[in-house]
């Protein structure tokens, strides 16, 4: 049964937000006479403006970490006179169930997380016994129970290649030329995060090939973009901390090539079609990994590996010390050629 719209309480992490886009993609072939609104904090929901599949994106405006039961249920109220059919609430936690409880739709699909007997009337279960990949579990959502799990259509992200010229001209960078962009960044923590020399060392050895090398991220990633502008003389254009999301996004998409981290860029450059090298430190690419046909997970495979810790329990970080701008060069190489 279809019916006029439906209601996705969408994830916190960009990362989790660009896999989530296969659900998406899904739930529109199943539906295609159906509306989907989204829900979403400030740190996701401007990607909606880059899936098509979204008709309306809706601001959860409440700060990370606060439970703020009277702000979410009000959020669902005002939405109950679109008259969802059914809701997908992808986060697991009991707040995140507020919105679609209060917003009355009559089915609220999701997993039990943190008891939400009630908010969600029904239940998924995951398979037993088997490790799902993070898209795996956004996908069972879409499907009926019992219904066998199909390969996932990749995220793709319409970048607004006009605006993106823009703001490359704007930052100072030449569209004419192959471009390398490097995301230094991680937001879980440093045993997530390449080590700043290796990066330093990639850049200067595409510049010296004639690409211009743009670094990407967002505040939080100055300092290690400034430890790699030292350390390769300048070869790189600073864009840390100068670009929304979405001009992120669409610049990425100007890109010849980029080397990422586990991160929500990561994802980001998947979703773009990019080709790209994805460096696993601590986590592990058979969990979340980058979700294109031309992207590339690099792993030494240590037997330490993953231990999916914030930073090294074992105080040496060799899973990312010891891989090499050679072999991540590499692997970019190869990802070049790949259609």
């Amino acid at each position: 049964m279809s019916a006029a719209r439906a209601l996705i309480v969408g994830p916190a992490w960009v990362g989790d937000m660009v896999m989530a886009h296969s659900l998406f993609r899904l739930l529109n072939v199943r539906h295609p006479d159906r509306a989907l609104d989204l829900i979403a904090p400030p740190a996701t929901l401007p990607l909606a403006a880059r899936m098509p599949e979204i008709a309306d994106a809706v601001a959860l405006a409440i700060p990370h970490g606060r439970l703020a039961l009277r702000e979410r249920l009000a959020l669902g109220r005002r939405l109950r006179d679109r008259g969802y059919a059914q809701a997908y609430v992808l986060p697991r936690s009991f707040k995140s169930a507020l919105p679609a409880w209060a917003s009355g739709a009559k089915r609220r699909t999701g997993y039990l997380g943190e008891a939400r007997y009630g908010l969600i009337n029904d239940i998924r279960h995951e398979p037993p016994g088997g490790k799902l990949k993070t898209v795996d579990r956004f996908l069972l959502l879409g499907l009926e129970p019992g219904e066998a799990l199909p390969a996932p259509e990749p995220p793709r992200l319409i970048a607004d290649r006009a605006a993106g010229a823009l703001c490359a001209e704007r930052l100072g960078i030449d569209t004419g030329a192959p471009l390398l962009a490097l995301c230094p960044g991680a937001e879980y923590g440093s045993a997530k995060r390449w080590p700043a020399r290796h990066f330093a060392q990639l850049a200067q050895n595409y510049r010296a090939r004639g690409y211009q090398v743009m670094l990407l991220g967002g505040p939080r990633d100055c300092q290690i973009a400034q430890s790699i502008q030292g350390l390769s003389h300048h070869a790189c254009i600073d864009l840390t901390g100068r670009t929304t999301l979405l001009e992120a996004v669409d610049l990425m998409a100007q890109a010849t090539a980029v080397v990422s981290n586990d991160s929500g860029l990561m994802h980001v450059a998947a979703g773009l079609h990019r080709p790209l090298a994805a460096v696993f430190g601590s986590s592990d690419p058979h969990h979340t990994p980058p979700l294109d046909d031309r992207a590339i997970p690099i792993t030494l495979g240590l037997p330490c590996s993953p231990c999916f810790a914030r930073t090294c329990p074992l105080g040496h970080l060799r899973c990312l010390e010891d891989l090499t701008p050679e072999r991540v060069e590499a692997a970019l190489e190869k990802a070049l050629l790949l259609p």
